[in-house]
């Protein structure tokens, strides 16, 4: 049996969902970008042009409904490995994205660049827990207008797993989707194996901007997944009951739904988000809240309920250094999104509120998704009935460790962490350096910086993505891209 958590009853979610069909079908919600509201008045809604708002109607919420992908499958660079986000398959992928990166050495936060974002990809490649990249950082030696695709030609030039990415603004989005035909060779092959996810996040409350919309519009046509991002704060922008939140969240995914299946039916896409319970103390957004944590389980709930594969900012932190709050919230936050089912869980290596990253996390919190993935395995049978002859032989032999029963099962029963995670004896632990979570962390960091790692793609796709990348570049006043060698 695979053991799960619910936080909704069955006749709570039905009425989360029917007020939130209210909402859309009576209030509306604002889109700022004309294309898209023309799109929504086509198939009936009520737009009011003045307010830059829709009214949604009953049948347009029920045929977006009746065309969205129950599931799709994501791709590795080269298009080798499928992964499938469907069901309750989970798959763990870092945080994004980051303004400021963790300073082993100093112990501070500071702004990244491009060798710090290179060195990222290389080390979230060799995480086994970690199924996908991110555009985790935004490189500072960049011009901010082109840093989104920057990050993502980076991922594509040196990565191999797919990335979960986004577009800041209407133009970066024709220069990514470029550089994924680059990769894939042609419109057809982009379509037939995705190898990213857009974010794409409303405005609470129930607000699309130009940008946003117009990127879900962007992503459907070229078939490229997106998972909606909806951010309710709690007490905030956003009622302050968790059921009140629940109901703004899943009105503005709605919402982001119809957008996408107007725009291309069947169009694949993860009912995600980021909420987090307004802290009035600090004026902050804490992801490490157990009351975001149980939103974000909640709605996978919901989406699910409505068909669709689920996202969510899980497995992160509030801490700003690799200390135990930052375990804590970790765990709890990974753990509990592999027993709710969350197809897609961003987070780990992430930090202070999603704004700064460490890699020393990132190889920790890889310990704990696979610690999540066991978990999630749950406790079956395995060759232990009849159990009196095991017992006999414990009996006679006084152990069983070298038993045939232990040897067929050891590797699947047990999950052996690495070297991060401290399971020696004290006087092990002091013979072997006694050394500290974070420089056990940091340890294999550099260890696993000093592997050679092969680009997922060929050297004639790494010089169009680079010839790609620096004509973009130009165009924002870059003579030169910063070095990308090692």
């Amino acid at each position: 049996m695979r053991p799960a958590v619910q936080f909704l009853s069955h006749d709570l979610l039905e009425r989360i969902v029917t007020e939130a069909r209210s909402v859309l079908c009576s209030i509306g919600v604002e889109i700022h970008n004309p294309g898209v509201l023309s799109l929504l008045a086509d198939h009936g809604a009520r737009v009011h042009r003045n307010e830059s708002r829709a009214v949604f109607t009953e049948d347009l919420l029920d045929t977006a409904l009746r065309t969205a992908s129950p599931g799709f499958h994501l791709w590795d660079i080269a298009g080798h490995r499928s992964f499938d986000l469907s069901g309750v398959n989970v798959h763990f992928v870092p945080g994004s994205a980051a303004i400021r990166v963790l300073d082993h050495a100093s112990g501070t936060a500071r702004v990244p660049v491009t060798q710090d974002y290179l060195a990222y990809v290389r080390l979230a490649d060799q995480l086994e827990h970690i199924a996908f990249q991110s555009t985790a950082l935004i490189p500072s030696d960049v011009h901010e207008r082109i840093s989104d695709s920057y990050r993502l030609y980076l991922s594509l030039l040196s990565g191999a797993k797919p990335v979960v990415t986004g577009a800041f603004t209407i133009e970066a989005f024709t220069i990514m989707r470029d550089l994924q035909l680059a990769v894939r060779g042609s419109a057809e092959a982009l379509v037939e194996r995705p190898l990213t996810i857009f974010s794409c996040c409303p405005t609470a409350p129930l607000k699309w901007s130009d940008v946003t919309s117009q990127n879900l519009v962007d992503c459907a046509q070229a078939g490229i997944p997106v998972e909606y991002v909806s951010m309710p704060l709690s007490g905030f922008v956003a009622p302050v009951t968790l059921v009140g939140s629940l109901v703004q969240h899943t009105a503005e995914t709605l919402s982001g739904i119809v957008i996408t299946q107007l725009t291309r039916p069947g169009a694949p896409a993860l009912y995600g988000g980021s909420p987090a319970a307004f802290d009035i103390r600090y004026e902050t957004t804490p992801m490490g809240a157990v009351e975001t944590m149980m939103i974000d389980c909640a709605y996978a709930e919901i989406g699910r309920y409505l068909g669709l594969p689920t996202q969510a900012y899980m497995a992160l932190s509030d801490a700003k250094l690799l200390d135990a709050q930052c375990g804590l919230e970790s765990s709890m936050g990974a753990t509990l999104a592999a027993l709710a089912g969350i197809n897609s869980v961003s987070g780990p290596g992430m930090l202070d509120f999603e704004s700064c990253f460490s890699l020393e996390k990132l190889v920790v919190d890889n310990e704990i998704c696979g610690l999540a993935h066991r978990l999630i395995r749950g406790i079956q049978p395995r060759d232990d009935f009849p159990a009196a002859p095991l017992f006999a032989e414990l009996l006679r032999e006084g152990h069983l460790l070298i038993a045939d029963h232990t040897l067929a099962h050891l590797r699947d029963e047990h999950a052996y962490p690495g070297v991060v995670i401290d399971r020696a004896n004290r006087a092990r632990w002091q013979e072997e350096g006694g050394r500290t979570l974070g420089e056990r962390a940091h340890g294999e960091v550099q260890r696993l910086l000093g592997l050679e790692v092969r680009p997922a793609v060929d050297d004639d796709v790494r010089r169009e993505l680079t010839r790609l990348m620096t004509t973009e570049a130009r165009r924002h006043g870059m003579d030169a891209l910063p070095p990308t060698a090692a």
